[in-house]
């Protein structure tokens, strides 16, 4: 996979905020070398975020959004400021651009809270130091226009959104060099046509860099392809639909897990998840509950969350349930309604954006899980699929 080609939810997310007229477009345009974002004399240009996923010297693949104005005004005004808001929850390094020449506003203290409040690692950013004698400023002075300030600008960006992200792993720290690992990825109509999906891929390219050996079958293979191995697999990967047929098939000494289970706990929701699968059988007639996908495009991922899980929770509660869906970055900001979220494992999003959804919920007292953990409990089969976690199946017992 080519540095383009690094999937939005692996990069760092750069999001630029300011007043109209500070300067973001100038600055963001400054720091990527090309023409991101429209720049004008006239205030209040950039009408909706605009994004970007490029390489950033030196700091890799990123994803650089500009926001509008936050002083927009009027009721296109307020809806601008609802989506810069909702760009606050996935970035992982906020930027506040600050005209130097008019100083510190009330929009910019506001903004400034905002970022305290959901705890996101921000740079105060003074732009137009060109045009003033003092630059004894608290934060970085630039100059978009002089290109003054830039590459230290990108230094401390990069520092500050060192996550360590590179030293967590899907499933490398399970296995050990030379292990088999079975794959069981399903090719059926909902498949997307010619291509692996996203944790598919991911999950192959772990296994390599730890030296494990990955086999990858369909779930019509799988029972022949263990008996020919002649040496007991480390463990079987599975797609979430297909969990029922390979567990049947995987001898119960062979750790048996999905991919949603693995990618959950990568992105850190995994024991959030467990704990709130069991709200499935508290469910009553007239519940409403949100099945949310973050992507808008996989049609694997889509068939799941709008036919199959709605399908096996009614005829597994027996109830008669309000399912309501979400896709892509939208996710309802009210959620106290809703008696269960069912996301899915969140491979198309960052990790900000999936914590900020769980925590969301959790704010509201709202249990959350995910495609892998229902299907896993519904099907009775969700011990084995997380016995790799002792510490979770003491959660499922509890």
């Amino acid at each position: 996979m080519g540095m383009n080609e690094t999937p939005s939810g692996e990069r760092l997310h750069i999001a630029f905020f300011g007043k109209r007229n500070a300067g973001k477009s100038s600055l963001v345009n400054a720091i990527t070398g090309q023409d991101l974002s429209v720049v004008s004399d006239v205030e209040g240009t950039t009408t909706d975020p605009v994004s970007k996923s490029m390489e950033l010297l030196p700091i890799g693949p990123v994803l650089i959004i500009d926001t509008p104005g936050f002083d927009d005004e009027g009721e296109l005004g307020a809806l601008r400021v609802k989506k810069t808001k909702q760009i606050l929850n996935k970035a992982d390094v906020a930027i506040l651009v600050i005209d130097a020449t008019v100083g510190m506003s009330d929009c910019d203290k506001e903004l400034l809270d905002l970022f305290e409040d959901k705890k996101i690692p921000y740079l105060k950013v003074w732009n137009k130091s060109d045009l003033i004698a003092d630059d004894d400023l608290d934060g970085v002075v630039v100059s978009a226009k002089d290109q003054i300030g830039i590459w230290e600008l990108k230094e401390k960006i990069g520092v500050l959104g060192n996550r360590g992200s590179n030293e967590k792993k899907l499933v490398a720290d399970l296995v050990s060099p030379l292990d088999f690992v079975v794959l069981v990825v399903p090719i059926d109509s909902a498949a997307p046509k010619g291509r692996l999906i996203l944790p598919q891929q991911q999950m192959i390219r772990d296994l390599l860099e730890a030296g494990a050996i990955s086999i990858v079958v369909r779930e019509s293979e799988l029972e022949e392809t263990l008996s020919r191995l002649g040496h007991k697999p480390a463990m079987v990967i599975t797609d979430s639909q297909a969990f029922s047929v390979v567990s049947e098939i995987v001898p119960q000494d062979v750790p048996l897990t999905s991919f949603s289970i693995l990618m959950a706990r990568y992105k850190g929701f995994l024991e959030t998840a467990v704990k709130g699968v069991c709200a499935i059988d508290r469910l009553k007639d007239g519940d409403k509950v949100l099945i949310s996908e973050g992507c808008t495009h996989h049609r694997q991922c889509d068939d799941i969350g709008t036919v199959k899980i709605p399908t096996w929770l009614k005829q597994y509660t027996g109830k008669n349930l309000i399912i309501e869906t979400s896709s892509g970055i939208g996710f309802p900001e009210d959620l106290s309604e809703y008696a269960l979220i069912i996301h899915c494992g969140g491979c198309m999003l960052n990790e900000r954006e999936v914590l900020y959804r769980m925590n969301h919920a959790m704010d509201e007292g709202v249990p959350f899980t995910n495609y892998g953990i229902v299907i896993a409990y519904m099907k009775g089969i969700l011990a084995r699929s997380i016995e790799l976690f002792p510490n979770l199946l003491k959660l499922l017992n509890t």
